[in-house]
């Protein structure tokens, strides 16, 4: 049988489906035999080696457990970096491991986090990088579907437990709108009721106090590991030694413990909204 040549150069996609053929043929398997540990078809086997058809999020999974992959080097982690290419370096490996962790703490400057985002509120943030030329029509809808889906692990079976400490200045950074704003200002005191939820502001009044400069994330897996995730304008790092990790999860504790309650936060947000402040 004639077997096309592949290109893993031409392509993310061609490169997902040349690694697919490689590790298939390094088993003496045949794309019945990947199909059938895969439950898919022969031909979508070969529709996806020979870039005929792009990697979808399930197949990736299906993958996976058909080769037996974990850890850094899935089928899932190639796919979500074929689909986000514009977003940061590292961010779509990150958002694989934030839809499975069981806590999330993060701390956000300036900006109300994807979590948290209202679909209006993040429209306006990808629109302003539109109108700058930093990202194409395309790639502003795909960050604005990506908030959509990341909110998804809110509402999963068992949802994880979030921390939020917001940096006033998210809170008092017009966005849009004063309606898009009033929104959003809404959706973070309706974030606050969740039984699974912390909201916490950091008041200006810390002054040196506050222990982070820049955003932070920390998240907790199943089995208790712990890694963390952050941003520079070029790309982002996700931080899986824990001597380095556990670092960051105290000066997130500091944080939380000089931050306003979440009793006062909600008031804040409530009385930004009625312009009062």
């Amino acid at each position: 049988m004639n077997k096309n040549e592949l290109n893993p150069d031409a392509s993310p996609e061609a490169a997902y489906g040349a690694r697919l053929r490689r590790l298939r043929e390094a088993r003496g398997w045949t794309q019945e035999d990947l199909a059938a540990r895969a439950e898919y078809s022969s031909v979508h086997v070969s529709a996806v080696e020979n870039g005929r058809k792009p990697p979808t999020l399930r197949f990736s999974r299906s993958a996976d457990r058909a080769f037996g992959i974990e850890g850094e080097d899935t089928f899932e982690r190639q796919f979500r970096e074929i689909r986000h290419g514009s977003l940061l370096e590292g961010f779509p490996e990150f958002v694989g491991y934030e839809g499975r962790a069981t806590e999330i703490r993060l701390y956000e400057v300036g900006v109300i986090p994807g979590l948290l985002q209202t679909p209006e509120y993040a429209a306006v943030l990808a629109d302003s990088a539109l109108k700058r030329g930093a990202i194409t029509v395309e790639q502003a809808h795909e960050r604005v579907t990506l908030v959509e889906e990341r909110q998804t692990a809110l509402v999963r079976t068992r949802p994880p437990l979030i921390f939020v400490v917001l940096d006033e200045s998210c809170l008092r950074r017009p966005i849009g709108e004063p309606a898009v704003m009033d929104a959003q200002l809404a959706r973070l005191a309706e974030f606050a009721e969740l039984p699974n939820t912390v909201l916490q502001v950091a008041p200006f009044t810390m002054g040196a106090r506050r222990p982070f400069n820049l955003p932070v994330t920390i998240l907790t897996m199943a089995d208790r590991s712990l890694m963390s995730y952050a941003e520079s304008a070029q790309r982002g790092h996700l931080e899986r030694d824990g001597k380095f990790v556990l670092p960051v999860l105290t000066a997130y504790h500091q944080l939380q413990a000089e931050a306003c309650s979440q009793a006062e936060s909600v008031a804040m947000v409530n009385q930004l909204r009625k312009g009062t402040l």
